[in-house]
C-alpha cells in the first residue's frame, strides 16, 4: 500500500486545527499555508508561505502585493496569486459592507477600517471620496485618482460634480501615503482647504479628511486642523 507524503497528513492536521479553533491560535504563515493548499495540491506549501511572508514582511504585505509580484516570488503561479488577491478583495468587500447603510459619525471606526484595508497597502498614492446622505449613511465611494495627489484645481470640481450626481450632502476624503507615514504634507492641507471651499458653494459638507498608511492614520478632524472641516 502506497504511503502518503508527510505534507498531506500535515495539511489534514492544519485544516482540523483551523476548523476546531475557528482560526484562533494559528500563525500567519499557517493561515497562508492553508490557503495555498487549495491552489497547490501536490506539494508541501509551508516553505512557500514562509518565504512569501519573509519577502513581503507581513501577511498584510502578501495580501497587498500585486499578481506579478506574487508570481515572481518562488515562481508561484497565476492560480495561487489569484486566490491570494481574491482574499484581499473579499476583505475589502466585507469592510465596505460593514460601512454601508450606517451612521458613520456614530461608527467612525467602520470608515477607518475600510479605508485602511482598501488603501493603506497600495504602492502608489490614491484619493478616494466617500459620499453620504442626510442621515450620514454611506451612499457610495469612488477612487477618483491614482497617482500623485496634487491637483488641487481638478479634484474640487470633480468631487462637487460626483456629489451632485449621487445627491450626497456630505463627503469624507481619504487618501494614502505609500511611505507608511500618515502625517499630512503642506500640499495635503492646501488640497483639503481647496476642496472644503469648493464644497461650500453647493452646501456640501466635508466631514473629514483621513490619511492612511501602513503605520497608522491621521484624521484632520481628530487633530483639529481645519475648523471648517467639522461634524
Amino acid at each position: 500500500m502506497e504511503e502518503k507524503p508527510d505534507h498531506l497528513e500535515h495539511r489534514k492536521r492544519l485544516r482540523e486545527r483551523f476548523r476546531k479553533g475557528r482560526g484562533e491560535g494559528i500563525h500567519d504563515y499557517e493561515l497562508l499555508e492553508l490557503l495555498l493548499t487549495y491552489a497547490i495540491p501536490r506539494r508541501d506549501v509551508k516553505p512557500y508561505a514562509k518565504n512569501l511572508i519573509r519577502h513581503f514582511g507581513t501577511l498584510g504585505g502578501v495580501l497587498d502585493a500585486g499578481p506579478e509580484e506574487l508570481e515572481e516570488v518562488l515562481h508561484i503561479g497565476p492560480v495561487s496569486s489569484t486566490l491570494i488577491r481574491l482574499v484581499k478583495k473579499l476583505n475589502e468587500a466585507y469592510f465596505a459592507e460593514k460601512m454601508m447603510n450606517r451612521d458613520v459619525l456614530s461608527s467612525p471606526q467602520a470608515v477607518l477600517d475600510f479605508a485602511r484595508v482598501k488603501m493603506a497597502g497600495l504602492p502608489h498614492e490614491a484619493f478616494m471620496v466617500i459620499f453620504l446622505n442626510t442621515k450620514n449613511k454611506v451612499l457610495d465611494y469612488n477612487v477618483i485618482q491614482e497617482g500623485t495627489v496634487d491637483r488641487a484645481v481638478i479634484y474640487p470640481r470633480r468631487i462637487v460634480e460626483e456629489a451632485i450626481g449621487r445627491h450626497a450632502v456630505s463627503v469624507i476624503l481619504v487618501h494614502n501615503h505609500p511611505s507608511g507615514h500618515s502625517e499630512p504634507s503642506p500640499e495635503d492641507r492646501e488640497l483639503t482647504r481647496s476642496i472644503v471651499e469648493a464644497a461650500r458653494t453647493i452646501d456640501l459638507r466635508v466631514l473629514d479628511h483621513v490619511i492612511v498608511g501602513k503605520e497608522g492614520h491621521f484624521s484632520f478632524v481628530e487633530n483639529h486642523i481645519f475648523p471648517s472641516v467639522a461634524r
